[in-house]
């Protein structure tokens, strides 16, 4: 009888979320292996390009490997996927930004609830604008504009994907404005880059494009965002160019599935912020066109609400729709 009270005791405090002495050890000593951090796309694009520095630097903090695991496709609905159903131990983390997490579920059905995704932490903000190759003799984004209204469809716009940021930026400014450009989606705004620089296409809209303007390789005809930035002071904001509603910067974030312990949560968000205010982290997150915002994780949860309010309105307005 008291061998049975007991077994009911241990399964209501277990269903109350009570945990044992050995789980609450556990998770004080986390992280006591090795940490995977997920980025749903190809190396060296903007997202991977954020994810390295944190991943160094939480290695550094934490004295076990942050590892970052590269799983492109599909517009980034792989590697998403792949870190929903991870198991909730907190030792699987995704890196995204928010092209899985808010744009694709607004635009088509996704392997996964994009809800399953706890926000741990901001990582940091990318300004990025459109570019154009220099080939082309094209310095503003007006003669852009005239340039595509005469030759419909030649321009080729490459983006990381149907769906993501740059994908909707352009959208928008077709609908905005008129104009006709080819969309030409790769698996990354790595590969894309890689055509863009060899000029097998002729425009772009991703974070990894900012080091390859400040080296003159290709031509910066706007920044997304409501201030200038203060990497290209010279250049204009969509706002002064009088595309209005698409100011906006894409936003890096580390997510966790539904149900790693709070604690560990809590403790991986305070050293991130801790991490975000020095002065080498925002030299490194610089170096990759990106700057910290500090969030708590109440204010990330309502901030990416609001983002999908703001994304919505967009897709609706410029009727964006993808196969």
């Amino acid at each position: 009888m008291r061998r049975r009270k007991f077994l009911k005791l241990a399964a209501a405090a277990g269903a109350a979320g009570i945990a044992s002495p050995t789980v609450l050890k556990a998770q004080a000593a986390w992280p006591d292996k090795p940490v995977k951090l997920i980025v749903p796309f190809a190396a060296g694009g903007g997202t991977d390009l954020v994810a390295r520095p944190w991943a160094d630097k939480l290695t550094q903090a934490f004295g076990q490997q942050f590892v970052v695991e590269n799983r492109g496709g599909a517009s980034g609905m792989i590697g998403t996927e792949a870190a929903v159903k991870s198991a909730a131990d907190g030792y699987t983390f995704l890196v995204s930004s928010n092209t899985s997490t808010v744009n694709l579920p607004l635009l088509r059905k996704v392997p996964y609830d994009s809800k399953a995704l706890t926000p741990v932490a901001r990582l940091g903000d990318v300004v990025t604008g459109f570019v154009i190759v220099p080939s082309l003799g094209i310095k503003t984004f007006q003669e852009m504009i005239d340039y595509a209204k005469k030759n419909p469809g030649k321009l080729a716009f490459g983006s990381s994907g149907p769906g993501t940021g740059p994908h909707l930026r352009m959208e928008y400014l077709v609908h905005k404005t008129g104009i006709n450009l080819l969309h030409v989606p790769y698996r990354g705004g790595a590969d894309a880059l890689t055509d863009l620089l060899a000029g097998n296409i002729h425009m772009m809209n991703e974070p990894s494009c900012n080091p390859h303007v400040k080296a003159g390789k290709i031509i910066l005809l706007n920044v997304n965002h409501s201030t200038r930035s203060e990497d290209f002071p010279n250049i204009p904001t969509l706002t002064e160019l009088g595309i209005t509603g698409a100011d906006a910067a894409i936003w890096f974030s580390l997510w966790s599935p539904v149900g790693v312990p709070e604690s560990i949560l809590d403790k991986l968000h305070a050293k991130i912020d801790e991490i975000s205010k020095t002065d080498d982290m925002k030299a490194k997150l610089l170096a990759a066109g990106s700057a910290p915002v500090l969030q708590t994780r109440q204010e990330l949860v309502a901030f990416r609400e609001a983002d999908s309010k703001s994304v919505a309105e967009l897709i609706k307005a410029a009727n964006i729709k993808i196969e």
